[in-house]
């Protein structure tokens, strides 16, 4: 649902995609900021992006 409000939020902005959506904006914004700034994100998080590549290893 985030990639497409990405794509089309240029056109159309995020609230009213957000309307037609169930997604709240302010959502779609906590989202966005955590990618820009991974410090943001919780513990847990961060420990799953850290196992990631040693799961994509193991396949």
């Amino acid at each position: 649902m985030i990639a497409f409000i990405d794509e089309h939020r240029q056109a159309h902005g995020v609230e009213p995609i957000c309307r037609q959506l169930p997604i709240a904006p302010s959502t779609y914004y906590d989202h966005r900021a955590k990618q820009a700034d991974p410090s943001r994100r919780s513990d847990r998080a961060r420990r799953d992006a850290a196992l990631l590549p040693v799961e994509r290893h193991r396949r």
